[in-house]
């Protein structure tokens, strides 16, 4: 059987952590962003774990990641 295709948009999106959970980068940081107070820019600045109810098709679309 012939090797699993990575989703290349998927792999520059998420990236796995050492204990196996899926981090990803947070959404509404890109523009717009002085109507957005300074201390909501920072927190968006920091990467979040993806929900346990998407990290299924992740598997999916990360075959060789180390997504448990």
């Amino acid at each position: 059987m012939p090797k699993m295709k990575t989703n290349r948009g998927a792999a520059k999106r998420f990236k796995s952590t050492a204990g196996g959970k899926v981090k990803r980068s947070r959404a509404f940081a890109r523009h717009i962003l002085t109507s957005k107070s300074t201390k909501r820019k920072r927190g968006l600045r920091r990467p979040a774990e993806a929900a346990s109810a998407n990290v299924g098709a992740l598997k999916k679309l990360l075959p060789y990641h180390g997504i448990e």
